[in-house]
């Protein structure tokens, strides 16, 4: 078989378990999928921190900047969670991405592992569908300085400490003031993250393909502050008010503690993640499937 994906690199959990490496059943799965691979006519190299974690010294190792620089394919073994880490650093590079799911949900990580070897060689071969995600862009402003950057995959957070009161932000889209919003915090979800920390708060689901955002309260104090959908052309600021022990995350990753008057702009980055799909992969389905719809039908 001759791959249009000549050049691929394996990915696995970032976070090491408490003992300090990745299980070992991880590490068969990974070593046995880059076996796989080989068998495909695919040239394998397993990201750093993976080949570190694993003890799969004898592949090839890249940094992520080389893998994003050198290889044709990122191809993530995990859960969401992992697909988010290596979204965000890969984007920028343009590097297409395949999940194989060994996590919970697997709403981006979307290829059952026990159907990669049935499910891979036609993807390898230039079968797939392509599915492009956006990145929210991210600073902190004190006193006119940018104090901490990041990007976002799914949602930027700003919320109150756990023994505080409610937190007041001020909220403007586009230089026009939308509201001052008093609650336990406030939730900015792409269409990604729509199905993720927005959802729980009782936020609505984006499709993938709409350019928007979600802003949504948590516990707003005033119940008549609903989610709304806002385009991600205009970039959206959220102001610190009052409140104590107030923090911004990103994807729940990095985190930055904030001051009254500090400002967090939002802005639509200039790179996306792009996701590979087996052939006949759609939305829905996937909805159906992870939120378990249509559950007792026949």
């Amino acid at each position: 078989m001759t791959s249009n994906f000549r050049h691929v690199a394996l990915i696995g959990k970032y976070q090491a378990s408490s003992a300090g490496a990745i299980g070992e059943s991880s590490r068969q799965a990974l070593d046995g999928i880059a076996r796989f691979l080989q068998h495909q006519g695919c040239s394998v190299a397993i990201e750093a921190e993976t080949a570190s974690n694993t003890g799969l010294l004898h592949y090839p190792s890249l940094t992520v900047e080389d893998i994003g620089a050198r290889c044709d394919l990122g191809l993530v073994v995990g859960g969401d969670g992992t697909m988010l880490g290596i979204g965000r650093r890969l984007a920028r590079f343009g590097t297409p991405l395949v999940g194989i799911n060994q996590g919970r949900l697997g709403f981006i990580t979307d290829i059952p592992f026990d159907t990669y070897q049935a499910t891979l060689p036609p993807m390898l071969e230039g079968d797939y569908e392509e599915d492009s995600r956006p990145l929210i862009q991210a600073c902190v402003m004190r006193a006119g300085q940018v104090v901490f950057e990041a990007l976002a995959m799914n949602d930027v957070v700003v919320n109150r400490g756990a023994t505080a009161g409610m937190v007041e932000l001020r909220v403007e889209v586009g230089g026009r003031f939308v509201a001052n919003q008093r609650a336990d915090g406030l939730i900015i979800a792409s269409p990604t993250g729509s199905t993720a920390y927005s959802l729980s708060a009782g936020g609505p689901m984006l499709h993938p393909s709409i350019p928007g955002w979600v802003l949504v309260p948590i516990a707003p104090h005033t119940l008549s502050n609903r989610p709304i959908v806002l385009s991600d052309a205009t970039e959206v600021v959220v102001e610190v008010v009052s409140g104590r022990d107030v923090s911004a995350s990103f994807d729940m990753q990095s985190l930055a503690s904030l001051l009254h008057g500090d400002r967090i702009l939002l802005s639509r980055s200039a790179h996306c993640v792009r996701f590979l799909h087996p052939q006949g992969w759609n939305y829905f389905a996937t909805l159906r499937k992870k939120l378990r719809w249509n559950d007792g039908d026949p």
